[in-house]
């Protein structure tokens, strides 16, 4: 019988791309906010601006930074 191989990474460790948030292009952390706590917030940014369109993405990193510094 022909023996095989186990399959192995050809990328070394310090090759490899951190995991990323598919909206931001944020390297994901463990131990980060999740994109759910993130949405929420953003709304109650959004909420607290009387609703207003056009800022979505200034309430979103804003949102990011409070959770991040645990505000």
């Amino acid at each position: 019988m022909a023996r095989t191989h186990a399959k192995t990474s050809h990328h070394s460790p310090s090759q490899q791309v951190p995991e990323t948030s598919a909206r931001s292009g944020v390297p994901s952390h463990r131990n980060g906010p999740t994109h759910e706590q993130i949405a929420r917030r953003a709304y109650e940014l959004f909420l607290s601006r009387g609703a207003s369109h056009g800022r979505h993405e200034d309430d979103w990193i804003q949102a990011e930074r409070e959770l991040r510094l645990g505000r």
